[in-house]
């Protein structure tokens, strides 16, 4: 006969408190977390989201116009663009040029319709010069008097463009596209043609620079897999030494190495290699040996996480049921390597896309990458909104190829190790 215990009362529902307290722990646990997160959030925030987003904005903002003259864009928001504008348009146009002559506001909308028509900024400046203080007879006479462009309705259909809170003219000029008086999607002149030739460009050198990296990095990245111990800690030494330069040292170094007096040359000229020197720099050939020298380690390394993981057990008991040994790397080994492959490729290939420094001192004058074209729309031509939108196409395509890896290898075997 079976002795029973009294568990009390309370044994029916002390699972369910168990359990609910067990949450509860969770919870607080995972708002410890959060909190503790938060200042590194806030911190990419400020300093990494928002600078980025704003930059991509620009490429669809259209702001100048509307600030400068606000009057004006109200009047020609009721213009139907068919004749030439009524009174109370050129009426809003004399007063927003005299109250904007005060500051740069003017000087910004003429750079702003500059790319519309070439010349417009020099149109509105000396309509603000010759501009008198009250019309004679009425003001759309009296301004087509200063320029007969006043006159044709094309000029204040360009206004009109100006006019709208956003725009796609950044966006299809980034892509040597503009819309023409129809309002058609059209190409530009031939000799405009510069930005899909860039894009092109930068996705050819970061075919060619990461498809270098794996070709040198994944023999290395499996003799420091397979060496015992301390040979391969040494080895890593010189693999992980260029991170500890500067970036711009090292492109700079290569800058002094590939010169036509450099060492290169002085010793393949003493060995009888060449007569003459080899262009080595300010070239594309310069940009793919400074960009592949530079990424290279990301390469191995990425490699070198998955291969230390993988034993060595099924290589061998391939070899032992008669497999050649190029045939049980190539069956057995290379597939357990993918993922690292597929996390340098990706890694490699977008850290190209986005290089500057190197293609800068190393490239010539038809090698420009699409970060120079940015960083030249940005610095020397201020015009930020071209630049957002040669950033946004940058960040689609980075976008699509992590959408394709993600697809072709699986989210997962993108992880190293």
């Amino acid at each position: 006969m079976t002795a029973s215990v009294d568990l009390g009362p309370g044994a029916a529902t002390r699972p369910a408190n168990e359990t609910f307290g067990y949450k509860r722990a969770q919870r607080a646990e995972a708002r410890r977390a959060f909190l503790l997160a938060v200042p590194l959030l806030a911190f990419l925030t400020l300093t990494f989201i928002l600078p980025i987003v704003s930059l991509l904005w620009r490429s669809v903002d259209n702001p100048e116009l509307r600030a400068a003259m606000p009057s004006l864009v109200t009047a020609l928001a009721k213009w139907d663009g068919r004749d030439l504008p009524g009174l109370p348009v050129f009426d809003a146009f004399a007063k927003d040029i005299a109250n904007a002559q005060g500051g740069g506001g003017l000087a910004q909308v003429g750079r702003r319709l500059n790319y519309y028509e070439p010349g417009f900024r020099s149109l509105l400046l000396k309509t603000a010069r010759n501009l008198p203080a009250a019309p004679q007879g009425d003001w759309r006479s009296t301004i087509v008097q200063i320029d007969k462009r006043w006159g044709e309705t094309e000029t204040w259909r360009l206004m009109q463009r100006a006019a709208w809170s956003t725009t796609p003219d950044y966006l299809l000029a980034a892509i040597d596209r503009k819309t023409d008086a129809n309002g058609e999607i059209v190409p530009v002149a031939p000799d405009q043609r510069v930005y899909i030739a860039a894009l092109l460009r930068t996705l050819w050198i970061s075919t060619v620079v990461t498809a270098l990296c794996l070709v040198l990095g994944y023999p290395v990245a499996y003799l420091l897999a397979n060496l015992p111990a301390h040979q391969a800690n040494l080895m890593m030494i010189f693999v992980i030494v260029p991170f500890w330069t500067s970036l711009l040292v090292r492109t700079t170094a290569w800058y002094v190495l590939l010169q036509p007096n450099g060492v290169i040359n002085s010793l393949l000229m003493s060995m009888g290699l060449t007569a003459e020197p080899v262009p080595l720099v300010f070239n594309r050939l310069g940009v793919l040996i400074g960009l592949t020298h530079i990424l290279l380690p990301f390469m191995i390394l990425a490699n070198y996480a998955v291969m230390k993981g993988i034993s060595p057990v099924y290589y061998r008991a391939a070899l032992s049921l008669g497999a050649h040994p190029v045939e049980a790397f190539r069956r057995v080994y290379v597939p357990q390597t993918l993922p690292g492959i597929g996390a340098g490729v990706f890694l490699v290939f977008v850290l190209a896309l986005g290089y500057y420094i190197t293609p800068a001192l190393l490239g010539g004058g038809g090698d420009e990458m699409i970060s120079q074209l940015i960083a030249i729309q940005m610095e020397k031509q201020l015009n930020w909104g071209l630049a957002g939108a040669l950033s946004a196409y940058l960040v689609i395509i980075t976008v699509a190829i992590y959408v394709a890896f993600s697809q072709l290898m699986g989210v997962d075997r993108l992880k190293m190790g």
